[in-house]
């Protein structure tokens, strides 16, 4: 698979001061797919991210996009969303995306019958002559996303995407995502929400203080920690589904449930206890979801443990 590989992160290593942001992190991206980087705030994501968009370099370690470790050579195929908004706050919408457009190396009388289709497609056409700071929270991220794609990118890097934005737009931007990767874009996406991740990426980088502690195809993932985790909606409260016998551990939120079983657990006991007590209108054997995965992972008190790949992340 090494010809699909656009993005190589070898052996990277940042500091900033004391503090290891990235510590010799290795993982890498296929053409063509949506990878989540995936951890908890302060585990390196952004940092990463503004390394191989080449706003900070690497104190050690490659950084390969393209075939290249020249990131100017690379700049103008790569899309970037920021976590923290850059836009001008006095300029119009429209104005601005075509400045950003120009930036990227497209002539504004080219960029512009793109912006305008993006403005349509995000709802955003009545606001094209408005200031940034004139708009919504949630309206200013669409338009730092339109920025990031209007150049027609490659590959598009982005932070916390759906940051701000309310369910319909979530939406929205996910079915972009997915639009964009059937037409063969490489898409590299920074989040802690695992429940949206897991609706989007097909591969995932999870990092922990820095170092990448497992790796692989989601459902490979999913899969290595084995069908031992159940999954109930109910009515009624819950809270006893963790105290179980045969339960290791489990997260029980309004009428949903998970719960993680010992090895040898029959799942037919926890059955019968939640019907006894509740009424139960979904009970599924399955693999952990995405979340679980990552608390089992990188939740409190998990050791980072080194790199794993799917096939070793049950071991």
């Amino acid at each position: 698979m090494e010809g699909d590989v656009v993005l190589s992160v070898r052996d990277v290593t940042k500091r900033f001061g004391p503090v290891r942001a990235v510590d010799e992190l290795s993982f890498t991206v296929r053409r063509g797919t949506i990878t989540g980087l995936l951890g908890r705030n302060g585990a390196g994501k952004t940092t990463t991210l503004r390394m191989i968009n080449g706003i900070f370099l690497p104190d050690s370690g490659v950084i390969e996009l393209f075939g290249t470790t020249d990131a100017a050579a690379a700049r103008d195929r790569i899309g970037y969303l920021p976590e923290e908004r850059g836009l001008y706050r006095k300029m119009r919408v429209l104005e601005q995306l075509l400045f950003l457009a120009a930036i990227k190396g497209r002539r504004p009388a080219d960029a512009r019958p793109s912006a305008e289709r993006w403005l349509q497609r995000f709802d955003l056409w009545d606001k094209r002559a408005g200031k940034l700071e004139e708009l919504s929270k949630g309206n200013q991220q669409k338009v730092q996303l339109i920025g990031a794609l209007l150049h027609d990118p490659e590959v598009v890097t982005l932070d916390e995407p759906t940051s701000g934005l309310d369910p319909v737009n979530v939406v929205l931007v996910r079915n972009i995502l997915k639009e964009l990767k059937a037409e063969g874009r490489t898409i590299l996406l920074s989040t802690h929400m695992m429940a949206e991740a897991e609706k989007l990426v097909d591969e995932i980088v999870l990092i922990h203080q820095g170092r990448a502690v497992l790796t692989g195809e989601l459902d490979d993932v999913r899969a290595s920690f084995g069908k031992n985790s159940v999954h109930l909606t109910f009515e009624g409260d819950g809270a006893f589904l963790t105290g179980l016998p045969g339960v290791a551990q489990g997260r029980v939120e309004t009428n949903v449930a998970e719960l993680r079983l010992e090895a040898g657990a029959d799942p037919q006991g926890v059955l019968a206890a939640a019907v006894a007590r509740l009424r139960v209108s979904r009970f599924e054997v399955a693999s952990p979801s995405l979340e679980e995965v990552f608390i089992d992972r990188v939740g409190a008190g998990a050791e980072s443990g080194g790199l794993a790949s799917a096939g070793e992340a049950a071991s």
